[in-house]
């Protein structure tokens, strides 16, 4: 696929990966590209290409990631920080995560004895739909007095996180045989998923984390549009 003529793309991230490490890898075939095509014309190449994201997805996590290509496309990124996202989720429940997903520290909080039934689950769902207030993760790119609170996590160091007002638009069950519920929700910009799983888990008093999230719209823009990086040429 041919790059230079592109300044938004939109990739099907896979798991396992960083949103950082889509836009290198992207970055470096976009950057063949240009050498390629300005050596044809006869100019000098630059020496980098400027790839840029429109807001990421954690490492585990899979679906739309807009990348914004060259001086054209990074110009636009504020036409994407406020889009509402949808997302499918995975939640485990009967268990704690330190980060609220697979990649944390995991811990059994219940028993059997204590398996909520599908009616309360619907009930719970249907609790946080709405605008509602939502506590930033301790793991998250927000800066506490300048530092990042990830870091601040992983040392240790122990923080009073923010609590911000979202919207949850919709929010919606999709299955759910113990110990696994899935749901699928529509959002405001900076809602954290991770941080509604826990909420969710913690309100039907068995805790939970999130096992798997895709995010498969951002606005207008759908995964379904999305090329996987294979399609690039690009192997993980």
């Amino acid at each position: 696929m041919n790059l230079t003529d592109k300044d938004v793309l939109l990739v099907d991230k896979p798991a396992g990966m960083s949103s950082f490490g889509v836009v290198a890898r992207v970055r470096r075939v976009l950057t063949e590209q240009l050498r390629d095509d300005y050596l044809k014309r006869g100019l000098t190449p630059p020496k980098k290409a400027k790839v840029g994201h429109a807001g990421t997805l954690d490492p585990f996590a899979t679906g739309l990631l807009i990348l914004l290509l060259g001086s054209s496309g990074t110009k636009k990124a504020g036409d994407f920080l406020k889009l509402d996202k949808r997302y499918e989720a995975t939640i485990e429940l009967g268990k704690t995560s330190s980060t609220g997903d697979v990649e944390g520290e995991i811990r059994e909080t219940v028993g059997l004895g204590a398996i909520p039934e599908a009616d309360a689950v619907r009930r719970v769902l249907e609790s946080f739909t709405g605008e509602i207030e939502q506590r930033v993760p301790a793991y998250s790119a927000v800066k506490i007095n300048g530092r990042r609170a990830y870091d601040l996590a992983r040392k240790g160091i122990e923080v009073e996180m923010p609590v911000r007002k979202i919207k949850v638009y919709e929010l919606s069950l999709v299955a759910y045989e113990w110990p696994t519920l899935k749901i699928a929700c529509k959002v405001s910009s900076g809602t954290y998923i991770r941080a509604l799983g826990e909420d969710i888990g913690r309100a039907l008093g068995v805790g939970g984390y999130l096992t798997e999230l895709r995010r498969t719209e951002i606005g207008e823009y759908s995964v379904a549009n999305a090329v996987e990086l294979a399609d690039l040429g690009i192997s993980k």
